[in-house]
Parts: structure tokens; C-alpha cells; sequence
């Protein structure tokens, strides 16, 4: 088994794996970054212990893994706190950023509404990050010097990735709270496919019966049916397919201390069968890809 190429920049790392045994799928992880910027603890109210609960702690080391069967894996370094990568570029929260929206920003969507914009103003029930509002460049600069970045190699990685096999699979990969107030106790997994608009039915399907058979308890885009990243790139009848998985944290780590239990070695191991025999499931259709590659390229 060869070793992945790493490929790292501010904000994000990028684990490659060996062309020979790679597959057309890419799973992400936007908000497991753990790099608090000075300035930005500085700047808020809240300690880093307290913003690290919105963000999807451990998700990438859980994930990672699957780039030695093939996948390639991208996760964020920044928290969801300081910057959400799973936002429309310009989701203006007007009571957090002082000055003139630019015109184009959307200050009208549901997750503004909840003070979860691109830069976010609370974290978990309305706590609010910052004791006053935003300058706008300030909010501007984070956009541009780390969401941008981050949302042009994602693009590009993916367009690699259907520019060899003629199609590409974005997993987008997040952690939930084992209980919520609305919903109350959570399944294992929540897969979401924008209500069959991201994925093909039957990549969706296939997943949903590997998880089914690793013994987790799945539910089907309740209450989550993916973010801006799964609508973003989930072009399926333009061979681009995404949907989102939800990893119940309980299973994982303990929600109050905030650090992985017992119980992370096993879901580990269960996330790799799960994503091994994703994989084998479809390989004649990804080899067949791969070798009108090596054909195109001889000739």
C-alpha cells in the first residue's frame, strides 16, 4: 500500500492517495479545524473550549483513513466559529457586521436568521461569540483570505477528480449532538442528499445500506439534508454527485469534556468497512474509468 501525498496550505490539509488505487471520491470535512487565530480569541467573548462545541471535533481523524482505499480527503483547519466553509460566500449577518452589506450578500436566509452566517455570530443555543459587532473588512478579509482558498481547491480537487473518471463523489462529513431539544434523541447517522437533488438515488441508497449493515442506526435527510456544500456541488446530471453524512458524537467522544472515549477505535473501524465496501461496490465502474484513463494518456 503506498503512502497518500499530503498536501498542505493555511487552510486546509489535503491527503491524495496513490494514482493506482485511487477512486473518484472525495470526502470533506469543514468544520473539525482546531487553529483558533490569536486575534480571533482576542476578539471574542467566548474561550476557545467554549467554540470549540459548534465545531465537528475529531471528524477529520475519523474520515482520514479512507485515503488508503483510495479516496482522497480534505479537511479545514480553521473553525466554524471564526470562519463557516459550509456557507453561500456572502451570508451577512447585518446584526454582527457594522457598515453597508455589499449588495449581493444574503442577510436573508434561515441560518443568518439563526446567527450562523459565513462568519457566524453565536454558537449552540444563541450564545453570542463577540461582546459588539464586526467591521466589515474585518468580516470580508476572513472570506477572502481563508473561505475562498479553501472553496477553490475543494473545486478544483473534485474537478481532478471527473476530469480522470468522468464523474466525482463529494462526502461531506459532519458530527452532531447525540440529543436535540426540537428533535430529541439522534440516529447514528444522518445522511443527506438535498432530498434526491445532490446525489444519484442509487450512490445514496448503496451508502445507506453499507451503514445499515455496519449496524448504525440511519435516518434519510431528518433533520439534516445537507448544507450549502452538498446544493453547491451536487450537479448529479453533470456527473458531480454529494451528500452529507452526520456522525452522531456520542459514539465517539464525551460532549462535555469534549474528548474522544473508548468507543472512537471501534467507530473508526466501522466507518473504514463501511467506506472500503463503498468503494468495492462500484469498483468495476471506477477501474473501467481508470483504465479509458491510462488508454487516453498513451495514446
Amino acid at each position: 500500500m503506498s503512502m497518500p501525498r499530503i498536501e498542505t496550505g493555511e487552510t486546509f490539509t489535503l491527503l491524495h492517495p496513490a494514482a493506482s488505487e485511487a477512486v473518484p471520491v472525495l470526502l470533506n470535512s469543514p468544520h473539525s479545524g482546531e487553529v483558533f487565530p490569536e486575534a480571533f480569541l482576542a476578539r471574542s467573548q467566548l474561550s476557545r473550549q467554549e467554540m470549540r462545541r459548534a465545531s465537528d471535533l475529531y471528524v477529520n481523524r475519523l474520515v482520514e483513513r479512507a485515503v488508503a482505499m483510495g479516496s482522497t480527503v480534505m479537511f479545514a483547519h480553521l473553525p466554524r466559529s471564526f470562519v463557516d466553509l459550509n456557507r453561500e460566500p456572502l451570508e451577512l449577518d447585518p446584526r454582527l457586521i457594522a457598515g453597508t452589506l455589499p449588495v449581493e450578500a444574503n442577510t436573508r436566509s434561515l441560518r443568518v436568521a439563526g446567527g450562523l452566517g459565513t462568519v457566524p455570530r453565536v454558537i449552540g443555543d444563541q450564545v453570542e461569540i463577540y461582546a459588539g459587532k464586526l467591521a466589515l473588512d474585518e468580516a470580508l478579509a476572513r472570506i477572502e483570505n481563508f473561505y475562498l482558498p479553501y472553496h477553490g481547491r475543494l473545486h478544483r480537487a473534485l474537478a481532478e477528480l471527473h476530469a480522470r473518471f468522468g464523474r466525482a463523489c463529494l462526502i461531506d462529513c459532519h458530527s452532531m449532538p447525540s440529543n436535540s431539544r426540537t428533535t430529541g434523541l439522534m440516529p447514528d447517522l444522518v445522511i443527506g442528499d438535498r432530498f434526491g437533488a445532490s446525489c444519484r438515488p442509487e450512490l445514496v441508497a448503496l451508502f445507506e445500506a453499507l451503514a445499515r449493515q455496519e449496524g448504525f442506526r440511519v435516518e434519510r435527510n431528518q433533520p439534516y439534508a445537507g448544507g450549502y456544500i452538498t446544493e453547491c456541488y451536487g450537479r448529479p446530471d453533470l456527473g458531480w454527485d454529494a451528500f452529507q453524512i452526520e456522525i452522531n458524537r456520542a459514539l465517539y467522544m464525551d460532549e462535555r469534556s469534549l474528548e474522544p472515549h473508548s468507543g472512537f477505535p471501534e467507530l473508526a473501524r466501522r466507518l473504514e468497512n463501511m467506506f472500503a465496501k463503498f468503494f468495492a461496490e462500484q469498483a468495476f465502474e471506477f477501474r473501467t474509468s481508470d483504465l479509458h484513463f491510462y488508454q487516453k494518456a498513451a495514446e
